[in-house]
């Protein structure tokens, strides 16, 4: 199975089964790991580690790695660890459940920071040793070069960094899929860092390979199967009209002349109300479309199959179970007009703000002055990460941030008076949207900010209690540019948390 993916006789003759290399791995190291999104995530090896651990938590002895990703990874990696107590540290990222738990227990430290730091702050040492390295490839060439899968994330620096290095090579995937990758690393900043010669999407820096030395290559394991991608929920009617409110407001842009068209790079996050904006995208008016993103969903690759989108470059696809069979067989469509790249380059801020990328990212709330809690709910509880979303906030053209006005069924308000947690500050949010409506932000005061926002985007159930709220800030002693109540500030979360809904009894 899969041997005739390895064309190098050195790295083929390290060919053994998981539970081999599984067994390079001890209690403590550092596991630099493939995968952004379930794509590219080690399986058979991962599989075994997680056993591996279970029996020794058996014996009584302890047995936990550190473990670093691209981002999120699938139930064969972040799940099966979780769940055997085998992860005593995560970075960067995280969306399993089991794992969730574990993090908000306190359980498993965790690292929640920017993706495009990653790379430079582990060739820095700042997270100590990365001891073995675990990626996955569609294949191995004549000379070493490796081949990978549907992501490439952080793995160059964990080749680079780690003593020890485990290729799983997976004959699922497509061989056709060689040429996509445009392999290139940032450095270690700040003397590392150059510049990336990168001005539209669909520019190549790089070579189409991961290098190592093949001396660290201690085991090639064979695997056949594809990602355990996630199932993305259909789209709803709410999505459908965050996603129209978007589509008037780039129409209105382009006609004064705000934006040009065609528009700018486009940067999409994850989940429901991201597929609908591009399913929005995919019939609306907008032709030769372009994406540069980390992320490279079912909508994008609809777009490019229709010839509404011309090129997209990312870090990973994250794609739907279905969607996956279509990317296999359509491969070499796909890899004329598709870039992999590295993560420190797919979200570096310095390329993000040269090519005026369009960032479009998910909130968890956001308050009445435009601050955005996108990672921990109720301010303490961690949903996921900021992943990529700052990466691209802060230096995109246009940043928007979008979610439906309420959750549990009307029991919260995504627009609160203080957001419980800040990821993205009001000066990183130009445009925030809800089902309800959309609120420009550009160029108002805090107290304009305000009322644009409860005005637009709140659900009319808590719009009269956040007009309330914010009158009474401004008219008491305090006020001040930016009026708060401090005594009630996070009332709402604090009545969620006691009652189970934000409105009062």
């Amino acid at each position: 199975m899969g041997n005739n993916r390895i064309n190098s006789p050195a790295l083929r003759a390290k060919v053994c089964d998981a539970q081999q290399a599984a067994e390079l791995i001890e209690d403590g190291m550092g596991l630099g790991c493939g995968g952004f999104t379930p794509s590219g995530a080690p399986k058979a090896v991962s599989r075994a580690l997680a056993q591996r651990a279970a029996d020794a938590h058996a014996k009584g002895d302890p047995f936990a790695v550190r473990l670093f990703t691209g981002a999120s990874t699938s139930p064969d990696l972040d799940g099966e660890l979780a769940r055997n107590d085998a992860i005593s540290l995560r970075v960067p990222y995280n969306g399993d459940a089991s794992l969730r738990d574990k993090i908000n227990a306190g359980k498993t430290a965790y690292v929640d920071t920017h993706l495009s730091k990653v790379a430079p702050w582990a060739r820095s040492g700042f997270f100590g040793d990365i001891d073995v390295a675990i990626v996955e490839a569609t294949s191995i060439r004549e000379d070493g070069g490796i081949v990978p899968t549907l992501s490439i994330g952080n793995n160059q620096a964990w080749l680079d960094l780690a003593k020890t290095v485990i290729v799983e090579v997976n004959a699922y995937h497509n061989p056709a899929i060689e040429g996509m990758h445009d392999i290139v690393t940032s450095g270690i900043a700040p003397n590392g860092q150059f510049d990336m010669p990168i001005r539209k999407v669909a520019d190549r820096i790089g070579e189409p390979v991961l290098r190592v030395n093949p001396d660290k290559v201690r085991a090639v394991v064979l695997t056949d199967e594809p990602d355990l991608n996630a199932k993305f929920r259909d789209i709803d009617e709410g999505a459908k009209m965050i996603a129209g409110h978007l589509m008037e407001f780039f129409l209105h842009e382009t006609r004064v002349g705000r934006l040009p068209s065609p528009l700018p790079p486009l940067q999409s996050g994850v989940g429901n109300v991201a597929n609908a904006v591009m399913a929005a995208f995919g019939d609306g008016p907008f032709d030769n479309l372009v994406a540069y993103t980390e992320v490279i969903q079912d909508g994008m690759l609809a777009m490019l199959r229709s010839g509404k989108m011309l090129s997209v470059s990312g870090a990973a696809f994250a794609v739907s179970a279905d969607e996956a069979v279509r990317v296999n067989a359509d491969m070499e469509f796909l890899r004329e007009r598709i870039v992999l790249r590295p993560q420190d380059v797919s979200n570096n801020p310095e390329v993000i703000r040269r090519l005026g990328c369009i960032a479009m990212n998910t909130m968890i709330e956001a308050d009445i002055y435009g601050n955005v809690n996108s990672t921990r709910v109720m301010g303490s509880r961690v949903q996921n990460g900021i992943g990529g979303s700052g990466d691209f906030a802060r230096a995109a053209h246009l940043s928007i941030f979008m979610a439906p006005s309420v959750a549990k069924g009307g029991s919260i308000s995504a627009i609160v008076p203080m957001v419980s947690h800040v990821d993205h500050i009001n000066q990183d949010v130009q445009v925030m949207v809800t089902e309800q409506g959309l609120a420009d932000l550009r160029g108002l005061s805090a107290r304009q900010r305000a009322r644009a926002v409860i005005q637009n985007c709140a659900h009319p159930a808590y719009r009269p209690m956040l007009l309330g709220y914010l009158e009474r800030a401004e008219s008491s002693r305090y006020g001040g540019d930016t009026p708060h109540l401090l005594n009630e500030a996070l009332g709402w979360h604090h009545r969620f948390l006691e009652t189970g809904t934000m409105q009062p009894g």
